[in-house]
């Protein structure tokens, strides 16, 4: 059964920093795209961030871009965000995702994941 666990969230000042983490278990993830996505409270869950197994190509939202950084460890099967110099906006509930694997699609859109995190809460205190 496969099965994304996130962790790290908290509450943080602004300008803070803070590190997720999904743990992903149930079958290999070395070859999937694994992604970011966040959800604040009476938003849809927009993208994020998302790492490629193809050369390990990173992208960004334009809003995260320069503050945050995409990293995985595949023999750990683990797929990290670090989070600096953080923003009120920046407030959500972040949910890891992966892809199927083998695959070489886009990474922006929920619907390129098939499998999904329950999620941790991030808060930034102005």
């Amino acid at each position: 059964q496969v099965q994304l666990v996130e962790s790290g969230g908290g509450l943080v000042q602004a300008g803070g920093s803070l590190r997720l983490s999904c743990a992903a278990s149930g079958r290999t993830f070395s070859n999937s795209a694994m992604g970011w996505f966040r959800q604040a409270p009476g938003k849809e869950r927009e993208f994020v961030a998302s790492i490629h197994w193809i050369a390990g190509r990173t992208y960004y939202a334009d809003s995260v871009k320069g503050r945050f950084t995409i990293s995985r460890d595949n023999a750990k099967n683990t797929v990290y965000l670090q989070m600096n110099s953080l923003k009120p906006e920046d407030t959500a509930v972040y949910y890891c995702a992966a892809t199927r694997q083998l695959y070489s699609g886009s990474s922006y859109y929920t619907n390129d994941y098939n499998s999904w995190g329950q999620g941790t809460q991030v808060t930034v205190s102005s």
